[in-house]
């Protein structure tokens, strides 16, 4: 046991595996065609790939960045020079996951374009907002919260100066994003319960 739960990518497989059985297994008429098992397989990557970003920026917000000041300095290497880099790398890719599969799941539901531009009412306009607050979120994460940490954390050269200048740029965005995850995460769970 302890080898297979020591291997995260051997854990990771078969995650996806016993997934993919329930999937087959309890909700096979989801699954009628390629079309559906396409859509519904969109809409399961969109979600898992939103509770790796979400739960990142959760992480980094609640945990990491209040514990870093109590941090003695010569143990913060650990965490700038291996977990930080990790982190940010999971943080942005799961980011832009969460809205390419996001786009995905509504242009196969053919809402894409009514969704974004905030039309029809109900169900769509929520999706929509939910949509809008995560552009923001993603664009943020990427132009501005990672350029500033990678000064931060020492991936690119940067003067102490700009590593200071960089430090409330990326709390900034990145508190911005915890205020609008809230929004965010209602749009997106009423949307599902709303009916069209």
């Amino acid at each position: 046991m302890a080898k297979f739960f020591g291997n995260l990518n051997l854990v990771v497989s078969v995650g996806v595996v016993l997934a993919l059985a329930l999937m087959i297994a309890l909700d096979a008429p989801s699954f009628n065609s390629s079309v559906a098992c396409i859509k519904m397989t969109f809409v399961w990557l969109h979600v898992f790939f939103g509770i790796l970003w979400i739960g990142l920026l959760y992480y980094l917000n609640f945990v990491q960045v209040p514990t870093m000041p109590k941090i003695p300095a010569d143990q913060k290497g650990a965490i700038t020079g291996h977990i930080a880099p990790r982190v940010f790398w999971y943080f942005r890719y799961a980011a832009l996951f969460t809205v390419i599969t996001g786009l995905v799941v509504a242009y196969n539901g053919n809402f894409l374009v009514s969704a974004l531009l905030l039309q029809d009412g109900g169900k769509v306009r929520l999706i929509g907002v939910g949509m809008w607050l995560a552009l923001i979120m993603a664009f943020n994460v990427w132009f501005i919260i990672w350029p500033a940490q990678k000064k931060i954390l020492g991936i690119i050269e940067a003067t102490a100066e700009e590593k200071a200048a960089a430090a409330p740029r990326a709390l900034f965005a990145s508190r911005t994003n915890l205020l609008l995850s809230f929004g965010m995460l209602y749009a997106m769970s009423a949307a599902n319960v709303l009916v069209a």
